[in-house]
């Protein structure tokens, strides 16, 4: 590998190990072998060279989801059993790169600090909602660009608040089979359009 690719792979593996706002350049020096000029040289910071890291992470997590599904979800499943199924790897994969979920956290708080950072979120995020469309809907071939991008961002909102839930509560936060429930619940409300002030008042849950 080059100097490039030696840096990334010390920033990744640097992400798992100490997280993204411990990480330093001079661990990323040290653990590649690679000078402290060759950081900005090639990605002209250390935090985005940590960005590129963590985009690089995710793809490896998107790629590790791909491998599940492809051997496990059967081709006839319907909708709700594809999603429940897919949440089902994701939940799985969630332990083995926890600390991927964590340095998102912490990189979200990092956005103000430096502009190129949060161009290059931006970037991601457009992708991510392309690809999540495609995860969960790519029997459709009906999907057009607009409504793909509307889906792809419904579960980048979700995605998020999922493994926020695991990061604080593993213990209470929902399996794949309790957000398929709450999705059938949701689109049956929906589907039988019921007025708000037809269904009660809202449950007390003080």
């Amino acid at each position: 590998m080059g100097n490039r690719e030696d840096l990334l792979a010390a920033a990744k593996r640097l992400l798992y190990e100490k997280g993204y706002a411990r990480t330093t350049a001079r661990d990323i020096a040290a653990a590649s072998g690679v000078s402290l000029a060759a950081i900005g040289y090639h990605f002209g910071s250390k935090d985005a060279l940590m960005n590129a890291a963590r985009i690089q992470a995710i793809g490896d997590w998107n790629d590790e989801l791909g491998r599940a599904l492809a051997a496990d979800t059967d081709p006839d499943a319907t909708p709700i059993e594809r999603f429940e199924a897919i949440w089902a790897h994701m939940l799985e994969l969630f332990a083995a790169h926890r600390p991927l979920w964590i340095a998102s956290f912490e990189l979200l708080a990092q956005l103000d600090l430096a502009a190129e950072v949060g161009r290059a979120v931006a970037d991601a995020q457009e992708r991510a909602r392309l690809g999540l469309a495609s995860l969960f809907h790519h029997l459709d071939p009906n999907l057009d660009e607009r409504s793909a991008w509307a889906v792809g961002s419904f579960y980048l909102a979700l995605l998020p608040g999922v493994m926020a839930q695991w990061l604080i509560d593993p213990e209470h936060a929902p399996s794949a089979r309790d957000l398929a429930e709450g999705l059938r619940t949701i689109t049956a409300d929906i589907a039988s359009g019921n007025r708000l002030d037809k269904v009660g008042p809202a449950p007390d849950v003080t």
